[in-house]
């Protein structure tokens, strides 16, 4: 099922990145990381179409609710499920991630990375086309 799926993760943290990364291929995902909005924005309009975008929420210069309003502006990931995975959960964060369409919202503190991928798994699931 995930063969050829695409998971671009953007978070600042390069540990967790890297963690992360091992997972998802691990379930035989394709990833790609970044660790900054502008240099996430750049491959974007590079080209590379995910199919699921994985974002921090906190993050120097650019949050994940910026970077997200950027991509979907310039249509740039339009067909991505798109996933907050974030320390914060407060409920303004969560309503304004709803409000903006992403699909998952997955607090950190409370999930182990496998529960991580098997929530992007169960998203990927619950809005394929």
């Amino acid at each position: 099922m995930n063969k050829n799926k695409k998971i671009f993760i953007i978070d600042d943290d390069s540990f967790l990145l890297n963690m992360y990364s091992m997972k998802f291929e691990k379930k035989g995902f394709e990833t790609k990381i970044s660790t900054s909005g502008s240099d996430a924005l750049e491959m974007l309009r590079g080209g590379y179409k995910p199919d699921v975008l994985i974002m921090d929420l906190i993050m120097p210069i650019m949050d994940g609710f910026s970077i997200y309003e950027s991509i979907k502006k310039e249509k740039l990931a339009p067909n991505s499920l798109s996933v907050m995975l974030t320390n914060q959960s407060t409920a303004s964060d969560i309503d304004r991630a709803k409000e903006l369409g992403i699909h998952g919202f997955i607090v950190k503190a409370t999930t182990i990375p496998s529960e991580v991928v098997e929530e992007v798994e169960k998203l990927l699931v619950k809005y394929s086309k």
